[in-house]
């Protein structure tokens, strides 16, 4: 694809390039380069098919990649997404279209791989609304001195031993857990083989102080099932009152209720310790209804994923709608012209959903974007009619259409990529 300085070219990387087109992209993003450990991981999870090159003669100055994952969607359906990543562009290279034409390229492969969806974390989200992404979740971050809240436990369904283990070791079976659990969260990644790894990734260069990665099991005592895990690292430190240490949590997960309860109640209670830190909860995570006071958390609620629609009826019929719904939208879309129009969305709960073309007059109206930061579940068209962002062309129709596109939990994304 030629950009607009004819210089500049987008083609798709070989195999041989990634070394000196990961460095482009280190560059771009400020210069510093990763761990080895880290650096090896992301040449063994590249997809090297799905990655493309900005090139001026025979130098990479650009580049983007994609992921194939499986994305959970509201009612319980896993869809096939796009995870963009590794966008970026050296600064002498700014300003000249070498941006839109990636996104150009990188949109055009993903309808054609037949992916309704694409996904990306965004470094700057000014950047990605442009191109039809929208803020599809959000994570919530917390901080708590230690013995400033109590943890309820709910009603226990049985017995339960703690254990310390090797993150690693114990990887397989935490993941099994994590399998269980993931297709239950819309945001979250079903992770393909490989991506296991990216959790307990602990190079020690980048610990800044802290410990390696620690794992305490949740386990029955009677025959060892794994109930719950919980992955964190402690920073120790120390001041004129005495021991100040800094524990930072990087993943908890339980089936049940009581299980969650209890490893968080070990977690805000390690000797030595004065602070816990979360930097990725879910913002309804059940922690927030388990201490005895939410304000000791300080909860600060951040954006997590943004969502594109690339195929917009076959995605809108992938996931599902707690209430029936009959609506006909408008929706514009600049970017991907293919999608913009008026589409007549049915659905009921539990059954068939169609999303086709239509000539009917349109009862609500808006862009993709928008489209994107409701298809997980979260946020609401009701308050995003209040900004202005979506209109409402029939008198009724936007109430039952925000219910029909929320979701019974927030979605989350577990961990970036």
């Amino acid at each position: 694809m030629t950009i607009r300085h004819p210089e500049l070219t987008v083609r798709p990387l070989r195999a041989e390039e990634w070394e000196s087109w990961y460095r482009t992209i280190d560059v771009a993003f400020g210069g510093v380069e990763e761990a080895p450990e880290a650096r090896a991981l992301w040449r063994e999870l590249t997809e090297v098919g799905r990655s493309l090159a900005v090139c001026e003669g025979g130098r990479t100055v650009g580049g983007a990649g994609a992921f194939s994952f499986r994305l959970a969607v509201p009612g319980g359906a896993v869809v096939p997404a796009a995870g963009v990543t590794m966008v970026g562009v050296l600064p002498t290279h700014r300003r000249r279209g070498a941006l839109t034409a990636l996104m150009r390229r990188q949109l055009d492969d993903v309808r054609a791989a037949g992916e309704p969806v694409a996904v990306l974390t965004a470094s700057e989200p000014v950047i990605y609304g442009r191109f039809g992404y929208g803020p599809g979740s959000r994570k919530a971050v917390v901080s708590v001195l230690r013995g400033k809240v109590r943890v309820h436990t709910p009603e226990r369904r049985g017995g339960l031993v703690l254990r310390l283990a090797d993150p690693v070791a114990e990887l397989a079976r935490c993941e099994e857990l994590y399998d269980r659990l993931a297709a239950g969260r819309p945001g979250t990644l079903v992770r393909r083989p490989g991506w296991e790894k990216l959790p307990v990734l602990d190079p020690p260069a980048d610990r800044n102080g802290y410990s390696p990665l620690q794992c305490v099991l949740a386990e029955d005592p009677d025959g060892g099932e794994l109930l719950g895990y919980a992955r964190y690292a402690v920073k120790p430190e120390w001041n004129e009152r005495g021991a100040a240490g800094v524990v930072r949590v990087r993943a908890v997960q339980a089936e049940q209720p009581w299980v969650y309860a209890r490893l968080w109640e070990f977690l805000l209670d390690l000797d030595l310790t004065e602070r816990v830190e979360a930097y990725n909860l879910p913002v309804d995570d059940a922690l927030l209804h388990l201490v005895s006071d939410v304000r000791h958390l300080a909860p600060r609620i951040v954006d997590g994923l943004f969502v594109r629609l690339v195929d917009l009826p076959a995605a809108l019929e992938a996931r599902g709608y707690p209430v029936a719904v009959d609506v006909v939208l408008e929706v514009t879309d600049a970017f991907c012209p293919w999608n913009a129009g008026r589409w007549r969305l049915t659905a009921v709960p539990g059954g068939p959903v169609s999303c086709v073309r239509t000539g009917e007059s349109a009862e609500l109206e808006l862009d993709v974007r928008e489209l994107g930061a409701v298809y997980l579940g979260g946020g609401s068209l009701a308050a995003l009619a209040a900004a202005g962002l979506v209109r409402e062309l029939r008198p009724g129709a936007l109430e039952p259409a925000a219910a029909a596109f929320r979701s019974g939990l927030e979605p989350w994304l577990p961990h970036g990529f």
